[in-house]
């Protein structure tokens, strides 16, 4: 059985960190978005304004840290197990074209000061739990075999 360095158990405690961080995040996001979806059908605008605004912010901290973080970690040269560079960066274009899927719905509700109505709302809340599952699988794996 090999014995590990003190650098190579210290990578693996700050990615299981990263992981637990990214894991906690996602819990959260995934709150606030059952939460948005019990205020259907979107009459209550200050309530729906209230909540999208949380999970806004919460969707663009929990995409900025896995992208920045997880991937971060993995193709800057912390990670130095090949199967795992090997399938982050295989996945790599699907997980960014999430990434692009939640920044632009961000982008749509970020001035919510001046809608009035939120009558694209259910769909683009669809659309963005698909996107979310999603990313989640991506992570899921990639964070399967960061564990090992």
């Amino acid at each position: 059985m090999p014995v590990e360095t003190p650098v190579k158990l210290e990578r693996r405690q700050q990615a299981a960190q990263l992981i637990a961080e990214l894991q906690s995040e996602r819990q959260a996001l995934w709150s606030l978005y059952c939460q948005i979806a019990d205020l259907k059908p979107f009459t209550k605008v200050e309530q729906v304004r209230i909540k999208l605004t949380r999970f806004s912010q919460t969707l663009v901290d929990y995409v900025s840290l896995g992208h920045f973080g997880l991937y971060e970690r993995i193709l800057c040269g912390t990670e130095r197990r090949n199967r795992i560079l090997s399938v982050a960066t295989d996945m790599y274009p699907e997980f960014s074209a999430v990434t692009e899927a939640t920044l632009a719905f961000n982008d749509k509700y970020e001035n919510l000061d001046v809608m009035e109505t939120f009558d694209t709302l259910s769909e683009d809340l669809s659309a963005m739990g698909e996107s979310l599952a999603k990313r989640f699988d991506l992570e899921d794996r990639l964070c399967e075999l960061m564990q090992r």
